[in-house]
């Protein structure tokens, strides 16, 4: 018996109807880390003692 015309099982898995939300969701997920990083990077937090990775940067901006 189907339900509105829909089989028990209609595909035998998920990612070929939903590889569009998987790669949107990865694209997200790069461009909003490399917008933190710029942001924590500039040179408005960079010496700010606020800024959690104030440290490394001053360390990688002596090599």
């Amino acid at each position: 018996m189907s339900f509105l015309g829909l089989r028990k099982w209609p595909t035998p898995a998920c990612l070929p109807p939903m590889w569009p939300f998987v790669a949107a969701g990865a694209l997200t997920f790069f461009l909003v880390s490399k917008a933190q990083d710029m942001g924590v990077k500039s040179e408005t937090w960079r010496n700010d003692p606020r800024n959690p990775y104030a440290a490394q940067i001053a360390k990688e901006a002596h090599h």
